[in-house]
């Protein structure tokens, strides 16, 4: 049986036409027989997608052939077609949605005015050089950063990423806005619109990590400043880069470690939930546990 594997990537760049460009990435994804999420706009591409190595090698290679996307860089996985229920390519305003789409500037070069590119070993020289004064600053929503996150970061508490733009605007941040902020998130797509917005509203020294959280585990695992495992949208729900991964995240239920979400079994509700293995039994009920109903 021929391996299976996901690959993720974005690409900040202009389209013209997007919706041409969805009928095109369609028709390509369906005759190679692959499944995912595909979200475009005139700011670009952002997708994952499962399926077999070699239709996502055709994959690759047929998407960077487009003029504007032949400096996509695509991550590779581990996981399957069969991680994903189906394929789904939309057209939206923003290929991640913070609620600014004519805020946002790009060339093809990717964003205009965003934070300064670090790999992962130029983040840990950063923090060596600058200490404590060092902010981490998680891009993703709140519930991500349960089960992973760095070292001391700074999680705002949204729901969403279109909230996070009104908690920089409160003033709740304003006290960070000369200090060297390291913006992430899982691939880098997040941050690179969020250090962005950040920069437009004030703050001096912006950076995002190249690659998000996914290249920098794949280059330290659990032996830098990443703590935890990495919250996946799809059916894996989650990733560890090493078995040394600390557990951080809590049951809903009982309070034991663990890192894997679940969907609540009551039908009213639907959220993700914390829970050990003893517990997921118990999640075949209907009734949310009192901390899940406060979420």
């Amino acid at each position: 049986m021929e391996p299976q594997k996901v690959i993720l990537y974005y690409c900040f760049t202009p389209l013209d036409d997007p919706e041409a460009v969805r009928l095109w990435q369609k028709h390509l994804c369906e005759s190679l027989g692959l499944k995912g999420r595909i979200l475009l706009s005139p700011h670009g591409i952002n997708g994952t997608l499962g399926g077999g190595l070699s239709a996502l090698k055709k994959y690759v290679k047929k998407t960077r052939a487009y003029p504007g996307f032949k400096l996509v860089d695509f991550k590779w996985s581990e996981g399957t077609g069969s991680d994903f229920p189906r394929l789904r390519i939309r057209v939206r305003e923003e290929i991640v949605t913070f609620g600014v789409p004519g805020e946002l500037k790009v060339d093809q070069h990717g964003v205009i005015g965003g934070g300064v590119r670090l790999s992962p070993r130029e983040v840990n020289q950063l923090v060596a050089q600058r200490g404590d004064d060092v902010v981490f600053f998680d891009a993703r929503n709140a519930f991500e950063a349960k089960i992973g996150k760095f070292k001391n970061a700074v999680v705002p508490e949204v729901r969403a990423t279109r909230d996070l733009v009104g908690e920089l605007e409160n003033g709740k941040f304003d006290h960070l806005k000369d200090r060297p902020v390291v913006t992430y998130c899982t691939g880098g797509l997040r941050c690179e619109v969020l250090s962005s917005v950040m920069k437009n509203r004030g703050f001096s020294d912006v950076y995002q990590i190249d690659g998000g959280i996914i290249h920098y585990g794949e280059e330290f695992a659990d032996e830098g400043l990443w703590e935890g495992s990495l919250y996946l949208f799809d059916r894996r729900m989650n990733h560890q880069f090493s078995d040394r991964a600390k557990t951080l995240g809590r049951c809903e239920r009982c309070d034991s470690p663990t890192s894997t979400f679940y969907n609540c079994a009551n039908l009213a509700c639907r959220k993700l939930i914390l829970l050990c293995a003893s517990c997921k039994v118990d999640n075949l009920s209907t009734n949310c546990s009192p901390q899940h109903q406060r979420l």
